[in-house]
């Protein structure tokens, strides 16, 4: 059992769980990042996961994550995650980062895809790229009931399969 005294719920905005957000551009920063060890338990595999939270608009606070396999016997992931680590120190400006925490907190633009998987619909990050103070998030073409009533276990996740290392 644990101590929460002191906490008021009233201070606090209640979570209203995962969700995805219609495919567009988004103002966003690297609020985290860290090397974690893939589930292949057989293989020294590492990949860079990084939390990221939208800036600006109507889904100001959401975070998305991306996963880089940075370190994988396979090499084209590996090119991938390289890749996109690029595209990210590229839309950052710092090209040849020591520590992964200098990514973070730097504004970029987030370009989100939305694909529908058991079910429900996910997300995921596309693409990294500078950002812009007139970053539009543009409305999808189509906006299926679906994807605003996709709340539960509809965790939004940004796939990429671009690695770091």
């Amino acid at each position: 059992m644990a101590d929460i005294s002191g906490f008021d719920a009233n201070d606090h905005e209640p979570n209203t769980g995962f969700y995805a957000i219609p495919a567009g551009n988004y103002p966003a920063i690297i609020i985290k990042s860290v090397m974690k060890d893939t589930k292949d338990a057989t293989n020294d595999h590492k990949l860079l996961e990084l939390t990221l939270q939208i800036m600006d608009g109507p889904h100001q606070n959401h975070t998305m994550k991306d996963w880089l396999n940075l370190v994988n016997s396979n090499p084209k992931t590996v090119t991938m995650a390289k890749g996109t680590l690029s595209a990210i120190c590229r839309a950052v400006n710092i090209m040849a980062p020591k520590m992964t925490e200098e990514l973070e907190n730097k504004p970029l633009t987030i370009v989100v895809k939305t694909k529908k998987v058991d079910g429900e619909f996910r997300n995921e990050i596309d693409a990294y790229k500078p950002h812009s103070v007139s970053v539009a998030t543009p409305a999808p073409k189509e906006h299926p009931k679906e994807m605003a009533e996709s709340t539960s276990g509809g965790k939004a996740k940004a796939t990429s399969a671009s690695p770091f290392g």
